[in-house]
């Protein structure tokens, strides 16, 4: 499965701090990168991951070594917000072929699927309340249209999560057949559109 078509949605973004008046502009230095994960980025990841999901859940949607299998069997469905080298924000996928999730969805990367499993999506806690989550996962959305064995995008979560992914576009499936102990989900998926469209206005 070739990504070379989705690269402008991992290109960096340049971001200037303003300049105060009389004050001369001696570099500029690239201060927001998005693309992929790899495997060396799991630590980084996971740290992240722990401490958003256990202080408010008690339990992590994928654990250390869960972070590694999925970042090597597919690091194209992820996608990592770094400012200035540091991680500030990520989101983990993987490829799954049935219409509902199931328990084996929290573990398999199924290649042969068409619709991404987002795992995770997680905001480090110095960058939250900053709009970071939603312009992250509008990229990675954008950045599926541009992979043409890509159908739809599911997740699941909480009910206090629900509103902020239906204003990313997402739709309610009723409840997830999967609990975490005494945890209930919502199923959401978002339908992926659009390929020819996208291809001819943004260089997909």
């Amino acid at each position: 499965m070739s990504v070379v078509s989705a690269l402008p949605f991992l290109k960096p973004i340049h971001m200037r701090a303003p300049i105060s008046p009389g004050r001369q502009r001696r570099h500029t230095l690239p201060a927001s990168e998005f693309r992929s994960l790899n495997t060396e980025d799991a630590i980084s990841v996971f740290e992240i991951e722990r401490e958003a999901f256990i202080s408010v859940s008690g339990e992590c949607p994928l654990h250390l070594d869960e972070v590694r299998h999925f970042l090597t069997l597919c690091p194209e469905l992820s996608l990592g917000w770094f400012e200035q080298g540091r991680l500030v924000a990520f989101i983990i996928g993987s490829l799954w072929d049935q219409d509902r999730l199931t328990n084996d969805a929290l573990t398999l990367h199924k290649p042969h699927g068409t619709t991404v499993h987002i795992h995770v999506l997680a905001v480090h806690r110095t960058f939250r309340q900053q709009g970071k989550g939603s312009i992250l996962l509008w990229r990675y959305l954008q950045y599926l249209r541009c992979l043409p064995y890509v159908r739809r995008a599911v997740l699941m979560c909480e009910d206090f999560l629900v509103p902020f992914y239906q204003k990313s576009g997402f739709k309610g499936q009723g409840p997830s057949e999967i609990t975490v102990g005494p945890l209930t989900f919502i199923e959401m998926y978002y339908p992926v559109r659009g390929h020819a469209f996208m291809r001819r206005n943004s260089g997909c």
